[in-house]
C-alpha cells in the first residue's frame, strides 16, 4: 500500500505529538481506514516532509509522530506563473490540478474581456479556498512539498503590469511561433485566455509587456487543454521533463 501524503498548515517538530486538523483527519481514519501504528507522510509546504505514525485515533482526530524530516525537492528549475482566464465548471479545476502536477510555481486566475464567470466578495473567497484545496490535493498525489502560489483573481491589465517573467507569452491560435532556442530562462509568464479567447486588444496588450505570441500547432485546443500542453513543453523544453530521460 502506498504511503499517504498529508498537508498540514501547522508548524511540525519532530519527535512531538501533532493533532491534525478535522478533514485530514477524517480523510485517514474514514476514507483511508488507517490505524494505530500505520505510517504516513506529512509535509506543511516548506520543502520538508515528515515520516510519521499514527499515535492515536479519536471520532474526529488523529495524531501523529513526526520522525526527523527528509529533504524531497521535485520542484522544478522553471519557474512557471500560468495567468488563466477563469473558465466555466468544473474547467478551472482540471486546470489548477494538472498545472499543479505539472509543476508550476504560481497560478493567478485572470478576468478577461470575454471571461463569462464573475468572482466578488465571498463567492471570491471560497473559490480561492476550493482551489487551494485542488492545489493541496494535486501536491499530496504528485509528491510536491511546496504548494504553487495562488493569487487572487486580477483583471488581465493588472496581470500584465505586474508580469515580470524573464519569458512571457500569450498562447493564441493565430500566432505563428514555437518556443525559441536562447538560453534557459529561469522564469516563465505564461497567458491564456477563455473559452472565446483573448480579443485583438488584449493580445495586443500582452505584445506591449513582452509577451510573444505562442501557437501549440495547428489545432484549436479547448481551455482546460491549452494550458497543460503548454506547460508540458516548456517543462520539456527547459525544465525537468526530460523526454530522452
Amino acid at each position: 500500500m502506498r504511503i499517504p501524503r498529508i498537508f498540514t498548515g501547522q508548524d511540525i517538530d519532530a519527535r512531538v505529538t501533532l493533532q491534525l486538523e478535522a478533514g485530514a483527519s477524517q480523510h485517514l481514519s474514514r476514507a483511508l481506514r488507517l490505524n494505530v501504528g500505520d505510517r504516513l507522510c506529512l509535509f506543511n509546504g516548506s520543502g520538508r516532509e515528515w515520516p510519521c505514525h499514527i499515535t492515536s485515533i479519536e471520532r474526529k482526530q488523529v495524531s501523529v509522530m513526526p520522525a526527523e524530516p527528509l529533504v524531497h525537492d521535485l520542484e522544478s528549475p522553471l519557474k512557471i506563473h500560468l495567468g488563466i482566464a477563469i473558465s466555466r465548471g468544473d474547467r478551472m479545476d482540471t486546470v489548477i490540478q494538472k498545472s499543479t502536477e505539472l509543476g508550476v510555481t504560481a497560478i493567478t486566475p485572470i478576468l478577461s474581456e470575454r471571461t463569462e464567470v464573475k468572482l466578488k466578495g465571498d463567492r471570491e473567497q471560497k473559490k480561492l479556498q476550493h482551489w487551494r484545496q485542488i492545489i493541496i490535493s494535486a501536491c499530496e498525489q504528485s509528491g510536491r512539498n511546496m504548494l504553487p502560489n495562488l493569487h487572487a483573481p486580477r483583471s488581465i491589465g493588472e496581470w500584465l503590469q505586474h508580469s515580470d517573467g524573464e519569458q512571457r507569452f500569450v498562447l493564441h491560435h493565430r500566432g505563428a511561433e514555437g518556443l525559441n532556442t536562447k538560453a534557459a530562462p529561469a522564469t516563465v509568464d505564461l497567458l491564456i485566455g477563455p473559452e472565446g479567447g483573448l480579443t485583438s486588444d488584449e493580445i495586443e496588450a500582452a505584445g506591449g509587456h513582452r509577451f510573444q505570441p505562442l501557437t501549440l500547432g495547428p489545432r484549436v485546443l479547448r481551455t482546460e487543454t491549452a494550458p497543460l500542453a503548454a506547460i508540458a513543453i516548456l517543462q520539456a523544453h527547459w525544465g525537468d521533463m526530460n523526454p530522452s530521460g
